[in-house]
This record gives C-alpha cells, structure tokens and sequence, in this order.
C-alpha cells in the first residue's frame, strides 16, 4: 500500500496559539497541536504522512493550496480569520480535486455574527469545529475516510 499524504494549512495568528485568548483557542501552541497529530497518526494510521504549513499571507495560503494539487491525497484548512473574509481561498479551494475538510478550534456560531459564515466552506467536503485541538484529529479521522 502507498502512503497517502495530507497537507494542513493553518491560516492567520494561528501561529500565536498558546498565548492569543487561551480561554477561547485553549493554551496548546500550534506546534504541539501539530505534534499531537503527528503522534495520533503514528499510532494509528502507518501509510499516512502528514505535512504542516502555517502563513498569516493570504497568498501564500493560495500558493501551498494550489501546489497540494499535485502532492497531497487530502488537504486539511484552518483557515482563521480568513475563513470569513477569504474569496482567493475559497477559489483556490475549488480549483484543486482533493478531498478537503475545514476545521476549527472554537465553535464559530458561539462567536460573534461575523464569524458564523465561513466563505472557504463551500470549497471544502465537510467542517469540523469546536472541538479545541481534538478538531484536527477528529479531520484525520474524516480524511481518512475519504483518500
């Protein structure tokens, strides 16, 4: 059996996780949420591998979406505030034939209005959120399901 691969992409501030509003992102940093996966993965899953890329550019998010096209079984989006605002993401969403899941560390219809629509959703097979960093392993379990 070949590995498959998963690209996740974690938009704007997400880098600042463990100190931005710990009481609504939790005190984890981004990087022991990827470490978490990787581990979840290890012991779970030995024909995945997983690749981690974190910008707070939008183009650059276009730019790891579109070369995934080629590289990735499956694509994994925390989008962060651009998830709300983002009409380039979304588009390079829709240009690439991968299964794709959106996440979310907090639930964003207990947040503010602005937050409950999510343009990039529409681009994506399904949205999990709320669920603090257990969303991102909760995705594996949704994308290994659908690669």
């Amino acid at each position: 059996m070949s590995k498959k691969f998963i690209q996740f992409v974690d938009g704007p501030n997400l880098n600042m996780l463990g100190e931005r509003e710990p009481e609504i992102y939790g005190s984890m940093t981004l990087d022991e949420v990827h470490k978490t996966v990787k581990d979840y993965i290890a012991q779970n899953y030995k024909e995945i591998d997983v690749n981690f890329f974190q910008s707070n550019s939008e183009g650059d998010i276009v730019d790891c979406i579109q070369k995934s096209k080629n590289t990735a079984s499956g694509l994994i989006i925390n989008g962060g505030g651009f998830s709300h605002t983002s009409v380039a993401i979304l588009d390079a969403l829709l240009t690439i034939e991968i299964p794709k899941i959106e996440i979310h560390l907090s639930n964003l219809f207990r947040r503010e209005d602005f937050r409950h629509h999510s343009y990039i959703s529409k681009g994506v097979h399904g949205v999990i959120c709320g669920f603090g960093p257990n969303s991102y392993v909760l995705a594996v379990e949704g994308m290994v399901k659908l690669i």
